[in-house]
């Protein structure tokens, strides 16, 4: 059966597709385990952005992104998986990555880690875009 695109495979089954949601969900489980891994310093880096609550946020939000990502890579509950990933990335972006305020020998390093993440945003958009159709 066809979708309503006509006879192309519907999006879930396209390898490019697949492969695409693989490897971006699989990219973000992987930066989720090793906030996991690595929780502690997490908590340390947030608190020293002054992030609030931080031994809750950080935990909590690894969390978040550790489901969201698997939920893309098997395009399970793709809208509430989407929606972790694209929430994520907007609240952690700016306020992790702020290289505009970080001291001179840190700045390129957040800027890059600021662009990484605006580019993961990007991705996450168009992937929940896609989870709405």
């Amino acid at each position: 059966m066809s979708d309503r695109r006509g006879s192309k495979p519907a999006a879930k089954h396209d390898p490019p597709a697949l492969l695409g949601r693989l490897l971006f969900g699989g990219m973000l489980l992987a930066a989720a385990i090793n906030s996991f891994r690595g929780m502690e310093g997490q908590i340390a880096y947030a608190e020293s952005k002054e992030i609030k609550h931080a031994d809750l946020l950080v935990p909590a939000t690894s969390g978040m992104l550790a489901l969201g990502s698997v939920g893309i890579a098997l395009w399970r509950f793709p809208k509430l998986a989407t929606g972790a990933v694209v929430t994520f990335l907007a609240g952690v972006t700016p306020t992790m990555h702020d290289f505009w305020n970080a001291p001179d020998e840190q700045k390129q390093n957040e800027l890059n880690h600021f662009i990484k993440n605006g580019a993961m945003l990007g991705a996450a958009l168009a992937f929940f875009h896609r989870a709405f159709k």
